[in-house]
């Protein structure tokens, strides 16, 4: 592996408190020193991060790369690229492909594919129940084995509360994390919009804020009963995020994120009948945007996700109800962070822990950090730059998401994944 200097960006490293105009310096795919150039260091490449940001690599939480199963929407190879001219180093890739990932010989494909794509940090999320259909656990020890980081049962619901229970204390068992994105079936109703006034006026199917927060409630019942280690992901409102706050000061084994579109966009931004505004969770009112962005700052919810979701061009065509919910969102999540930052939600040391140091204390995984020893994934971006979303800038596969057209201000210069420069704006 090729030796790295890093020279002159401003580091910010929330995990170990460097905000300073230094160095950093990688050798052996590892970081080698920050600040401090090593002894007899000969770099082969240089990279000039002057005015520019330089942080840990991104971690996110929670994606879909279509393959295996559905490659005419995307491939490992469209949307890794994508990951990395965003700046993410580790994506967490959600079970339900087709096949399930359920059995170990799903979770080797995966990263059979990862390798044949180029960037091998793709962590698969096993199947809570088998083919996720809530009657019958999977093998989840043999699955932690083949190198699964995590189970889920994606979007389908748990319906029965005591396979929930026993899927809890098995995982808990195996200190295996379970990841829930709260959601009851029933109270869901096959909705596509949020319950309120804009669902109300043009006639979409409605999912109430309840649908969510009640199954939450369920969960961290069971959490408190089991004392399983469970992530929450996407929460979209006001109430879910006081649940979290105080399933916190009690003292459970929980963390929480939410994917970046719920923290800009609400209700009242859909486009009458543009399913690019087509989400699970819907977009909701503007106060529960206001909760999820101070649940972020207060650290009550830990990190963001792209929780990306590329679409082929069909997936989207139809009347709102009937196309396919999710937002292509790898390419707009630094932005939309640093746009955070902006409008002062965030400090620019909580957008970047939210994206690396803290989805990795999520994980258990020793990245998200310059820490020497660690490897060296890293992100260099330029804050300031100005790119407007078109076919020109954009890399995934998928184009459905509402900000096509837009100009966004932040842009990645340089991603290195363990030790190798994997993207280069310029090159």
């Amino acid at each position: 592996m090729s030796q790295i200097h890093i020279k002159q960006g401003r580091i910010i490293d929330p995990a170990n408190k460097i905000n300073c105009v230094g160095n950093v310096y990688i050798a052996g795919g590892k970081v080698l020193s920050v600040t401090d150039q090593p002894a007899d260091f000969t770099p082969d490449t240089v990279i000039d991060a002057q005015g520019q940001i330089v942080c840990p690599g991104f971690i996110d939480l929670s994606t879909r790369l279509r393959e295996p199963g559905q490659s005419r929407k995307a491939t490992f190879k469209s949307e890794t690229i994508a990951a990395a001219s965003a700046g993410v180093t580790t994506l967490c890739l959600q079970p339900d492909t087709s096949p399930v990932i359920d059995t170990p010989a799903v979770a080797e494909l995966i990263k059979e594919l990862a390798e044949k794509a180029g960037y091998p940090q793709i962590y698969p999320i096993a199947g809570l129940t088998r083919k996720l259909e809530g009657t019958e656990l999977s093998s989840m020890l043999s699955l932690k084995q083949a190198g699964c980081i995590a189970v889920s049962n994606a979007h389908q619901s748990v319906k029965n509360l005591l396979i929930l229970r026993r899927a809890m204390e098995y995982a808990a068992s195996h200190d295996l994390l379970v990841m829930i994105r709260p959601n009851d079936y029933w109270l869901g109703n096959n909705g596509c919009a949020h319950e309120g006034a804009v669902a109300t006026r043009y006639g979409l199917p409605g999912i109430p804020e309840e649908a969510e927060t009640i199954a939450l409630a369920q969960c961290l019942e069971l959490v408190n009963l089991t004392g399983c280690r469970v992530h929450f992901g996407q929460l979209s409102c006001k109430r879910s995020v006081i649940k979290i706050y105080q399933a916190k000061k009690y003292g459970l084994k929980v963390s929480a994120d939410v994917a970046i579109h719920q923290l800009h966009l609400t209700e009242n931004d859909i486009i009458p009948f543009d399913s690019s505004y087509h989400v699970l969770p819907p977009f909701r009112t503007e106060v529960d945007m206001k909760y999820l962005r101070q649940g972020l700052a207060s650290g009550t919810l830990n990190s963001i996700c792209s929780d990306h979701q590329p679409h082929d061009i069909d997936a989207k065509l139809g009347a709102f109800p009937e196309t396919e919910p999710g937002i292509s969102s790898l390419e707009t999540l630094l932005p939309l962070m640093l746009k955070l930052v902006a409008q002062r939600a965030i400090t620019l040391e909580q957008g970047i822990a939210s994206l690396s140091e803290n989805p990795a204390r999520v994980l258990h995984l020793k990245r998200g950090a310059l820490t020497v020893g660690y490897a060296a994934d890293v992100c260099v971006f330029d804050p300031d730059l100005e790119w407007q979303v078109n076919a020109g800038n954009w890399n995934s596969q998928g184009i459905n998401t509402p900000f096509w057209g837009q100009t966004l201000k932040g842009r990645v210069t340089h991603t290195v994944q363990a030790g190798n420069v994997i993207y280069s704006l310029l090159c």
